[in-house]
């Protein structure tokens, strides 16, 4: 009988091991955040929430590798974050370059990625539609709306084939009905996708409708006061979820917790 071959281990793992990060120096040295320690597995969508200044950001940095940890380790698939390649990052701003077309700047992240250019465009016709772009693509970035923006955003974000996305309030700035789309969107794109996503939010209710997993952040300096599994099905009606019992139940579990840990 032959060996049982295991099966290949799924990227996109995140650990974080006495994560602390200070500012400053001497009687002006500030501690921002932990010590945290958080073991995110694979294809997890993790929704980071809390008060303003708990440390959300700052510990999304430490992931992106955009930042280091002044005490602990991080680490993605047991090596040290890389930034542009371990994980995708989608800002609260779109940050597109507006001289380049919807497309250009889909193609531009695709080139980093090492995406052939007789490659290109198929492949960003794939990711514009997958965001719900069909048809944008030689559109300027001015002339399109800011919930299209975003959405430009998040595209190119997913054309660098990295086991990690990471999305820091990317909807903050938007009317409530495009807010509500575009989370319906990246609750879809996570599903399909499998990618593991870290997301940060002040709304709770945005933290329930996301998330599989929502992490409590405390007043500064930002540690974890409670670790929340979600009960909602990842595959049911997203007006089905907004409109049951167990979402406004979870929703208002995770109103509590923010309160309790901003005081």
């Amino acid at each position: 009988m032959p060996d049982r071959q295991e099966p290949e281990p799924q990227a996109g793992r995140v650990e974080l091991r006495g994560v602390e990060r200070r500012f400053g120096a001497g009687a002006e040295r500030i501690t921002a955040l932990g010590p945290i320690d958080l073991d995110i597995a694979p294809g997890e969508f993790l929704v980071l929430v809390g008060a303003s200044g708990s440390g959300k950001s700052t510990l999304l940095r430490q992931v992106a590798g955009f930042d280091t940890p002044t005490r602990g380790t991080v680490t993605i698939d047991g090596v040290t974050p890389q930034p542009g390649r371990t994980a995708g990052v989608v800002f609260q701003q779109p940050r597109l370059f507006p001289w380049r077309t919807v497309r250009g700047n889909v193609d531009l992240a695709l080139g980093y990625a090492g995406v052939p250019r007789s490659q290109r465009r198929a492949k960003s016709d794939e990711l514009l539609e997958r965001v719900g772009l069909e048809g944008t693509a030689k559109r300027r970035v001015w002339e399109i709306s800011g919930g299209q923006q975003q959405r430009v955003a998040i595209a190119r974000a997913l054309a660098v084939a990295t086991p990690v996305l990471l999305m820091d309030e990317p909807f903050a700035a938007l009317d409530a009905l495009t807010r509500e789309r575009l989370q319906d969107d990246v609750r879809l794109v996570s599903a399909t996708t499998g990618r593991t996503t870290i997301f940060v939010t002040h709304s709770a209710e945005e933290a329930a409708f996301l998330g599989t997993r929502i992490v409590v952040l405390s007043k500064r300096p930002g540690q974890v006061v409670a670790d929340i599994a979600s009960p909602l099905a990842r595959d049911a009606d997203p007006e089905h979820i907004r409109e049951s019992l167990e979402f406004a139940a979870l929703r208002g579990e995770i109103s509590t917790a923010v309160k309790d840990a901003a005081q």
